[in-house]
């Protein structure tokens, strides 16, 4: 299959990435069972079309499972790879949330834990996956600053941090990306986040850019879920904020199927017509859905097709929290 995925830059130092990347998370953690062979064969297909930004991080799956399966591809393609991962999110040995580190010395140590487990003597990418509260952030990113003079890190990275955060971060050393949730159902960053990335010359990746795959169209009601993911217990994914938050997908599918589209592909495509410096990065266990989302470079969305989309937000707001309370906690506002 051949798709001609553009690229995209983060940053001013000189990072190009392809404008979709994919997202790992959900091949360990997270959205149920999980098959490793299928994984690796996902992994495989996105670099075979063009995809080569690859977005993982050390907490994602018990003892680093998402990082060692990465490494497994990387030990014959590494060349082809833009490989971002994270630190500062602890967990324990049984998987538990231990919480928060930015200490300089446990940046030093997480990275050379993520190297080991990735089988790589040096990161693309390094972002700090969420703000230590307890840190000053100038400690934080002048351990990372380090760890690219050491050349174990190529550019630097933030993950849900707050404007404030993001331009005293920059004073330290350049930042090429922010990483935070980004989608049709998630604009937080559009006040104030946005413009001082515009502003600093940051790039922004999106995560869960499918609103945890409720933008697709694929769940119909929470029973759609695994026992074991925890979209279960997500507000936006409860209840009446459930049935509400579909009014939303089907406007998506509706703008779909006026184009023959997929509704995952809309969403993306609303998501790179924001701003030439976003790069949304949706995760995927399936090849045909990874190539149906690599398509969403090709889609061009109308005026009118976009002010449907902002009607209904604004006819119809999303509903429900986007974490439970403990995790909105770790958001640095």
């Amino acid at each position: 299959m051949s798709i001609n995925i553009p690229r995209r830059t983060l940053g001013r130092q000189g990072l190009t990435v392809s404008a979709i990347g994919l997202g790992c998370m959900g091949m360990s953690d997270f959205y149920g069972p999980t098959d490793e062979a299928t994984n690796l064969s996902v992994l495989n297909a996105a670099l075979d079309i063009g995809i080569n930004f690859l977005d993982t991080a050390d907490m994602y799956g018990i003892g680093g499972a998402n990082e060692r399966l990465l490494a497994q591809v990387l030990k014959t393609r590494r060349p082809e790879v833009v490989l971002a991962t994270k630190f500062g999110n602890v967990r324990g040995p049984d998987g538990a949330f231990l919480g928060i580190k930015g200490s300089a010395d446990y940046v030093r140590a997480a990275c050379d834990a993520s190297l080991a487990r990735l089988g790589v003597e040096q990161i693309d990418l390094y972002y700090q996956h969420r703000v230590d509260p307890k840190v000053e952030i100038e400690e934080t990113v002048g351990a990372m600053a380090e760890l690219v003079k050491a050349g174990k890190v190529r550019y630097l990275g933030l993950s849900e941090a707050s404007a404030n955060t993001i331009r005293r971060a920059a004073k330290v050393h350049p930042i090429a990306a922010l990483q935070s949730e980004y989608s049709l159902w998630t604009r937080d960053l559009e006040a104030t986040i946005l413009p001082a990335c515009e502003e600093l010359g940051i790039g922004v990746v999106a995560y869960s850019p499918l609103g945890r795959g409720f933008l697709t169209g694929a769940f119909r009601k929470p029973e759609d879920f695994d026992a074991s993911d925890y979209r279960r217990s997500n507000p936006r994914f409860l209840g009446e904020n459930f049935a509400s938050n579909l009014q939303l997908v089907e406007v998506v599918e509706e703008i779909a199927q006026q184009g023959g589209y997929t509704p995952a592909q809309i969403a993306l495509a609303w998501l790179l017509d924001c701003a030439p410096y976003v790069v949304p990065i949706p995760g995927t266990r399936s090849v045909k859905r990874l190539k149906e989302n690599a398509l969403a470079v090709m889609v061009r969305l109308t005026d009118a097709q976009l002010e449907r989309l902002y009607g209904i937000l604004r006819e119809r707001p999303v509903s429900g929290a986007r974490y439970v309370e403990a995790s909105m906690a770790t958001i640095d506002t």
